[in-house]
């Protein structure tokens, strides 16, 4: 099959891999219909975290081609939607709705789904089915869910989005921009989106954004301050991953607010005394996306939500190399690859 390959930062590769086979008997192999690269896929691609020679990708759906011994949950000729980390949805941790920290968890990077076909590991755990094959128009909004729409959704409900909250978010990215989507589907009253890109206010703004901040910093610290009274928004979505976003969510948020983090951390390290004094609840990390996936399929088969408009550039696998670079000129928000 082909997939891509990362080798180096930079070095991004469409070439013959081997095969998936079904190894466990609780093992699914699907065939592609569409996958995607995530803005975490840049990390590597900037040189900020080691890569060689990785097989790429992470967020997937497809039709179930093969299935081993045990999987009872799905079958062939489904298609199906997977979370962007394995899970058996099972043990003590996953009842607990955390599956991201399953006991058994496999993350999908390591496996590589920007590819032809994928082995899903735990696959009663991992996949949900839709109702039927959807129709293509559809499919993008179905790709979404695999992570970023999953991930931005349990920033909203780690962050205690809902009626009568104003919510922030700190970050104008694909997982930032279905934030702003979630939050507003959770009823927030006021979602205010921190960005300086036009294109991404304009579909922000199509997602439920009430306000537009584009200040950074103490500036846009006090731009948010300057909209809520003085006190701060209620809830804030942190979907960057850096320091400065880190700091900016929670210095954005009021004495007993709530901060809900996905970005994925590097080097951010919180000071204790700031934090002391904040009185704001931290909570979020590796989003367990598999939580929400039957109600965000169901969202999105009955038309509720359509987070598919977050892929601004579509292409076949083989231009892969160029869906990278054009993410990290910031010339595309998300890339979807057609497989």
């Amino acid at each position: 099959m082909r997939g891509v390959v990362m080798h180096a930062p930079g070095d991004v590769r469409v070439e013959d891999r081997g095969d998936p086979e079904i190894i466990h008997p609780t093992d699914a192999i699907i065939k592609m219909s569409a996958t995607c690269i995530c803005g975490s896929d840049l990390w590597p691609y900037r040189g900020a975290d080691d890569v060689h020679d990785a097989p790429m990708g992470h967020e997937y759906v497809g039709i179930v081609e093969e299935v081993g011994s045990d999987v009872r949950n799905v079958r062939r000729g489904q298609f199906v939607v997977g979370s962007f980390v394995a899970s058996d949805n099972t043990c003590e941790i996953c009842r607990a709705g955390y599956q991201s920290r399953c006991v058994h968890a496999e993350l999908m990077g390591h496996i590589g789904t920007q590819a032809q076909y994928a082995r899903i590991p735990l696959a009663d755990g991992t996949l949900v089915a839709t109702p039927e094959t959807p129709p293509a128009e559809m499919i993008p909004s179905l790709l979404a869910a695999s992570d970023v729409l999953g991930t931005g959704w349990f920033a909203a409900v780690a962050a205690e989005a809902g009626p009568g909250k104003t919510v922030a978010v700190v970050g104008d990215g694909a997982v930032g921009l279905l934030g702003v989507l979630a939050a507003r589907q959770l009823g927030a009253e006021r979602v205010i989106a921190m960005s300086r890109h036009p294109d991404r206010q304009a579909l922000a703004r199509e997602f439920g954004a009430t306000d537009i901040v584009e200040e950074r910093g103490d500036e846009g610290v006090a731009r948010i301050r300057d909209l809520t009274n003085g006190l701060g928004a209620h809830s804030v979505v942190e979907a960057v991953g850096t320091q400065q976003s880190m700091m900016q969510a929670i210095s954005c948020t009021r004495p007993g607010g709530h901060v809900g983090f996905v970005g994925l951390s590097h080097d951010v390290a919180l000071p204790g005394d700031e934090l002391f004094s904040s009185m704001v609840h931290l909570h979020g990390g590796l989003a367990p996306v598999r939580r929400f996936l039957p109600e965000l399929i169901r969202l999105i088969w009955d038309g509720e939500i359509n987070p598919g408009k977050v892929f601004d550039l579509n292409l076949p696998l083989q231009d892969a190399a160029e869906g990278y670079k054009a993410m990290d000129e910031r010339r595309a928000v998300k890339v979807l690859l057609t497989v």
